[in-house]
């Protein structure tokens, strides 16, 4: 089974990106990552919340709100899709997460798409 495990940083973390500490901040989920290996299918870190926008279309047209979608305390950082025998397997993965100690990682089961008949 598939699953997504979404990372969710707190804003001091997120900074450690490009701080003094993004050494030991990439060197942490370079880790992580090197010990999921092949159980990762896909995934990505994202920039700042700051850096996109969030699109709605209403009976007055488009709307584009710049920033992050919601105000709150952690950041959404990125995202993998892993593959899993189980959601418990894949939440022992989300447990070893560098975010879970700072912030909190969402495991959702990834939804097949389905073909047109």
């Amino acid at each position: 089974m598939k699953f997504a495990i979404i990372f969710h940083e707190t804003p001091e973390a997120f900074a450690r990106r490009t701080g003094p500490d993004a050494a030991a901040y990439w060197s942490a989920w370079n880790g992580y990552f090197g010990a999921l290996g092949p159980r990762t299918t896909s995934g990505a870190c994202l920039q700042g919340p700051e850096t996109g926008a969030v699109v709605r279309v209403t009976a007055e047209g488009r709307e584009v709100q710049d920033g992050p979608y919601a105000d709150s305390k952690e950041r959404l950082g990125g995202f993998a899709i892993i593959e899993a025998n189980s959601l418990e397997d894949a939440m022992e993965w989300a447990g070893r997460c560098p975010a879970a100690s700072a912030g909190a990682v969402e495991v959702r089961p990834v939804l097949p798409m389905q073909a047109e008949g």
